[in-house]
Formats: structure tokens, sequence, C-alpha cells
């Protein structure tokens, strides 16, 4: 199932309002696509006005918190030049006429921070041309669009190296939301760094058929338990696995954001997401007429993403062999998909010497070895 087909099983969460407040490029990390930008410059003697459209409530502590976080960085910088809108717990089926009211209310530049916008992005694109959208994680680009999403398969192998180690069952449970390339490439890059770390390792993966229902994590967190699971790691966005790890004494990962308060004990480092950097430089460009479409895929090198602070009940030496991972992935000498890379069935699909380039990470429908069960189909 790739990027555009998800759309119609995507099943997200109602709307309301409140008003106050994903690419190191493909192939590089500020790649510059061939699409003619938007001609018409921001009058910079006002502040300029950004919307935000979040997919979940700002209190998720996941996904949409960590967007807000940047929003607030952005603010925080640029002080009176930004004046900030977001619009919260949007869902796909809401989002065109969202998206649709920031423009006409006077945003000059749109952050919509779900894949699942990407078709009412592109449509209240082309209804108002003088206006800058920027999209994340989505995969289409025109002349006011541009697109972003950060490398998160680095902060999951990482996190994967941890589980290696501080798994005593050899089980890890991985909550997945939808089984998207996004999604399977995290799965995959996790499992990757696990068994560098301990050979013997397996994951299983539950499906929550969701991005954000802490109910449902929690049910399915407690079914990957159930099935021998000493570690948890999620691609979801609530906090409901952290909190249920604390409460039955194993070892979980937050995913998103820095989630250790949920459960201090529990909490081995969170796989983290950090906009705000992003958001700075995009209204800058947009004050200073010198945005351009273009696709941004950036990792832990331009601060994207990263682990949040490792908890000390993992052994010194196991965060000295993740601080060198994470520093010769940083300086490029190292790719959570250097080969040789095979597939369940032992098909090798990245020959040793080779790296997974981006085009077929985008289309990755296979699991690595070390992972049980399938892949979902027609979901």
């Amino acid at each position: 199932m790739d990027r555009r087909n998800f759309l119609k099983y995507a099943t997200l969460a109602g709307s309301s309002f409140a008003l106050t407040s994903c690419i190191q490029g493909r192939r590089n990390s500020q790649l510059q696509s061939d699409v003619t930008p938007a001609a018409s410059p921001v009058v910079v003697n006002e502040p300029l006005k950004v919307g935000f459209v979040y997919l979940g409530p700002v209190g998720d502590f996941g996904w949409t918190y960590a967007h807000d976080l940047g929003r607030r960085e952005m603010e925080a910088n640029l002080q009176d030049k930004v004046k900030t809108t977001f619009i919260e717990n949007v869902s796909e089926a809401d989002a065109e006429r969202v998206i649709r009211q920031l423009a006409v209310d006077g945003s000059k530049l749109i952050f919509t921070t779900s894949f699942s916008y990407m078709n009412a992005t592109m449509k209240v694109a082309k209804e108002f041309p003088k206006v800058i959208f920027e999209h994340c994680t989505g995969s289409q680009l025109a002349a006011n669009v541009g697109t972003y999403s950060g490398r998160f398969e680095e902060p999951r192998y990482l996190t994967g190296m941890i589980a290696g180690k501080m798994t005593k069952s050899n089980i890890i449970g991985f909550i997945g939301a939808y089984p998207i390339p996004e999604v399977i490439r995290g799965i995959n890059a996790f499992t990757l760094g696990l068994r560098t770390i301990n050979p013997l390792a397996k994951v299983r993966v539950l499906w929550v058929q969701n991005w954000y229902d802490p109910a449902k994590e929690r049910e399915t967190a407690q079914a990957l338990i159930n099935l021998g699971a000493d570690v948890l790691t999620q691609h979801t966005d609530s906090t409901a696995a952290m909190q249920l790890a604390a409460a039955k004494g194993i070892y979980a990962f937050g995913y998103n954001s820095d989630m250790s308060s949920f459960g201090a004990k529990a909490h081995l480092t969170s796989a983290i997401n950090k906009w705000g950097k992003f958001y700075i430089d995009t209204a800058l460009a947009v004050m200073n007429n010198t945005w351009k479409p273009q696709e941004t895929w950036s990792g832990i090198a331009q601060g994207m993403v990263d682990i949040s602070p490792m908890n000390q009940v993992i052994p010194s030496d196991v965060q000295q062999l993740i601080n060198a991972k994470r520093e010769q992935f940083i300086q490029g000498t190292a790719h959570p998909f250097d080969g040789p890379v095979k597939d369940q069935k032992g098909v090798v699909r990245v020959p040793k010497g080779k790296m997974l380039d981006d085009p077929l990470q985008e289309q990755m429908n296979w699991y690595v070895q070390g992972i049980e069960g399938s892949i979902p189909k027609g979901l």
C-alpha cells in the first residue's frame, strides 16, 4: 500500500478549533524541485500569518505535541514577525474546509502536519496560489507546495540497539498505526538495530489502524505483553503504551516527543521529532521571498530527529555504542539500511557495501529478518 492509496483507509479524529497556536532532502538535505516557485512576495511590514493544521490534540504528548513545540519555538524566535494560529483534532474529511478557512482568514504560510491531508492540501493550494503550503510526510509538490519529513529510521535504529541489550525474553512488541512504507521502514530500521546487538531477538507487530487512539494503543500493548514482549515501542501518537509499560514493570520507548514523564523507570529513551528549526527557516524564507517548493527529508545531522536522553539503567558500554552510531549517522558514514540486508525470506534486498536509496525506502513493503508475521494486505 503506497502513501496515496493509504488515504482512503485512514480513520482519523474529529475536528475542534483552538486559536493561539517530514526529507536531509530526498537525495539531499534540501533538494530543490524544478517546480516553479510561487511568484508573489509577502509584505513584511506586518506579521506573517502562519497556520498549523493538527491531526490530534496538542496534549497528545506525541506527534501533534511535537509539532506544536515547533510552532512555539518559531514564535519565541521570530516574536512579532509572525502571528500563528493552530487548529487541532482535524480529521481527513474535515481537512479541506479547515485549510481553506485558514487561507481565507489571511494565513500566508500553512503547515499541514499529517500525511492524510495531502489531497486537501493540494486542492486548496490551487485555489490560493499566493499562499505557501508545507505538507508533512507528503509526496506531491506544486508551485506553492513543499513537503517535509524526518529520517525517522535513524533514531529507530538506535532505539533498536538499546532494546537488543535490555530485553530478557528476546521478544519486542511494536505497536503500528497503519502498514504504509513510512511505518514499515521504521519497524525494519528498529529490527536491524536490535539484531546488531542481539541476533536472537524477534519483533512482533500488531496494528492499531489509527494514529491516535489511546484505548486501542493500550489494548494492543497489553496483547503484545501477553505474547511475551518485555520491551515495547510504537509508531502511534499517545503515551498509553508507555504508561502501561510503567504499570507492568517492563521497558518502553517513547515516540515523537520525550515521554519519560509518563514512566521514568520504564522509559529507555524516545525517538523524537524536532520541527522548530524547519518552521523558523521556512517562515523566514517566505518573509524574504526566497521560499521555493522542495522536498525536505532531514535526519539527526540536520536536527530534525534524534533520541532523548537515555535512561541510566542502560549500561554505559551500550550508551557508548549508541552515541558512536549516532555520530556515524551525523557524519554520513553509516545508514540504517547499509547492506547486507535480507528480507524475511532470506532474499538479499541490499547487497553488502550498498545502501538502500531513498526511492526504495519510500516504497518499502517488506519486512527484514527478525520480524514475525506478515504485513497486512488490503487495509
